[in-house]
């Protein structure tokens, strides 16, 4: 009789990735062969030890591709969190772009997990009277980082080289004024021990037109479009302009652009994580598991009447 031919190892089955440290590598089982009469499925997965670009995945399995990198992704946040506290580390990192370029989505990516007292977010409102005669990089000194933590700017100082200027808010002297100053404020920073990254997030204008359109018609987005989005999208050629000069004078060695593209959410807010983490070498420094400790069993305690209190309405 003739040997049987050696059946070839199937892939592993998909890990979420949230277990993905948990579990431990087993055996994969051979495939059952076809049966003979039927047609078989063309099998599209890769070979092993092969990656499938997302690009080639069908739209379900790119969508559930993507969630499952984003969730590996947060898992690295923490342990890049928990690094900085433990080394006492200072991070800036700042997001500018055009509106509807992505920028808060990704912000809430990134903090979706981590703790708020060592992560936090700063978004200034516009300059207030007494904020307008203050050296102009005054206001954003006091949300600098202290030791063991970290600062996620939602727009920044460069609202003087993008907004400000393409509005009107200020004079073309203090635009000079800001190029001559920004690229030695931050160095300045980054002498003293700051960790600065720079984010823009780069959409094309049919990309900003659907968002903007999403906005409109969408009521839980509507508080997102405001007046000033409108005109910004007026005077798009004039922000490209602003932009390209922005870049010339404060794109330095010791703190450079770093620009994503953003006509795809999903794909900027990964690429954007996975930049960040790689920029900023880290351990992981995850305890060991705990146990938790039974509660008392015995007890004087006796809880008041629940009459004395008074619930929520249990509506649902």
């Amino acid at each position: 009789m003739a040997k049987k031919k050696k059946q070839e190892p199937a892939e592993p089955a998909e890990v979420s990735a949230e277990d993905a440290s948990k579990k431990q590598p087993g055996t994969p089982q051979a495939p059952e062969p076809d049966k003979p009469g039927k047609k078989g499925k063309k099998d599209k997965k890769a070979k092993k030890g092969e990656e499938v670009s997302p690009d080639k995945m069908s739209k379900k399995k790119r969508k559930k591709f993507f969630r499952k990198e984003l969730a590996r992704l947060q898992i690295e946040l923490v342990k890049l969190q928990e690094w900085i506290k433990a080394q006492g580390l200072k991070v800036v990192v700042i997001f500018e772009g055009r509106d509807a370029a992505g920028k808060g989505g990704v912000i809430k990516r990134i903090t979706q997990h981590l703790n708020p007292r060592i992560c936090r977010v700063v978004a200034l409102a516009a300059p207030t009277e007494r904020e307008k005669t203050q050296w102009y990089f005054q206001r954003y000194v006091p949300y600098l980082p202290a030791a063991g933590e970290m600062v996620l700017f939602d727009r920044s100082w460069y609202n003087r080289a993008g907004v400000e200027r393409v509005m009107g808010f200020c004079s073309d002297h203090e635009v000079a004024e800001f190029f001559h100053s920004c690229p030695e404020f931050e160095r300045m920073l980054m002498r003293s021990g700051i960790i600065l990254l720079k984010y823009w997030f780069s959409v094309s204008d049919e990309e900003q037109e659907k968002r903007f359109q999403s906005r409109i018609h969408d009521p839980t987005k509507r508080w997102k479009l405001s007046p000033m989005d409108l005109e910004s999208r007026r005077r798009w050629v004039d922000y490209s302009r602003a932009k390209d000069e922005m870049f010339a004078y404060t794109d330095i060695k010791q703190a450079p652009w770093f620009v994503v593209n953003a006509d795809s959410k999903m794909r900027a807010r990964l690429n954007c994580i996975r930049h960040l983490l790689a920029a900023i070498p880290y351990k992981d420094l995850t305890p060991k598991p705990m146990k938790l400790p039974s509660r008392e069993s015995k007890s004087s305690y006796v809880r008041p009447p629940i009459t004395d209190q008074t619930f929520v309405p249990a509506v649902y």
